[in-house]
């Protein structure tokens, strides 16, 4: 593992960082303390969390193990709102999330969503003056398109505001919109990317089959607005291929699709979920794995 710079904030992530969207949610306090321990011990830095994640039992567990462990200062902190982006909820949300959070600052405060409803320059002052009390140290957003990444930059180059330091995107094998355009934008703006659901949601782990019964309870079957994200023909051939692929190597496909997510150009930090201790070594074991950048180049192709 190596850390890169994150955008321009001085600051450095681990290219793995661990998604904790699963805390509170799908286990309990002892396994997400077990997960986070672990985590810190093999050198991830950062730690993403979101209001939305639980209704706040994300932000309270993370909280309670930082205060617990002492940690605040050794790890980058990150967190999210999800909702209308005005100067009231933002400040209503920042509040609240220190105080789940056991913390005095949120390194890197990410906008859930784009906002149609509220001036951009509404959003962007508070950010400004939530930074100037040291509530957040920087701005960032998530599942924002370039024209709206570059529409807030465009306005902090003109207003002298806070600038977003990062976005968050999903990006994996089949869901490769951002290489159009956010990537290059976010690599020519000095942008970090923090991408999300390497895995698309399980589909690359193999488990569903074209034409196929949904397994139940698995992420398809309880979030089904995942189906028609990756239940397509190329979704299809790119699993397919993905699959082969990995029996060829000796590999499992969730190691090759890891692999190739986290060496992507672009990526700043892959985050991972982790339900279990062994998701966090899966992590890793795939971004040591020799695979060749011609593997890589092929998977891109399929």
């Amino acid at each position: 593992m190596e850390y890169r710079k994150l955008g321009r904030t001085g600051l450095e992530v681990s290219s793995l960082g661990l998604g904790c969207v699963t805390f509170g949610r799908e286990i309990d306090a002892e396994t997400s303390f077990q997960i986070l321990d672990y985590a810190l011990e093999r050198g991830i830095n950062l730690y993403d969390t979101a209001e939305a994640y639980g209704a706040g039992a994300s932000e309270t567990l993370l909280g309670q193990w930082i205060d617990d462990r002492g940690v605040r200062d050794k790890i980058v902190l990150a967190s999210k709102f999800y909702g209308t982006l005005t100067r009231q909820n933002l400040r209503d949300s920042v509040n609240a999330s220190l105080q789940r959070l056991k913390t005095d600052r949120i390194d890197l405060f990410q906008l859930h969503n784009w906002d149609e409803e509220t001036p951009v320059e509404e959003t962007l002052d508070t950010l400004t003056e939530l930074v100037q009390e040291g509530k957040i140290l920087f701005c960032a957003c998530s599942n924002w398109s370039a024209w709206q990444l570059a529409k807030a930059l465009i306005m902090t180059h003109e207003r002298g505001v806070a600038r977003l330091e990062s976005v968050q995107p999903p990006y994996n094998l089949v869901q490769r919109e951002i290489e159009a355009d956010l990537i290059p934008l976010c690599q020519d703006q000095q942008v970090g990317v923090l991408s999300y659901s390497p895995l698309g949601a399980g589909f690359l782990t193999g488990k569903y089959r074209e034409g196929g019964e949904v397994p139940a309870g698995t992420r398809f079957d309880v979030i089904p607005g995942h189906q028609p994200i990756y239940f397509t023909p190329t979704g299809w051939r790119v699993m397919e291929h993905l699959r082969a692929k990995a029996a060829e190597m000796g590999h499992s496909m969730v190691e090759l699709a890891l692999n190739w997510t986290v060496h992507q150009p672009g990526i700043t930090s892959m985050l991972v979920g982790a339900r279990e201790i062994r998701h966090v070594d899966q992590a890793f074991d795939a971004e040591s794995a020799e695979i060749p950048t011609a593997v890589r180049e092929e998977l891109s192709q399929a």
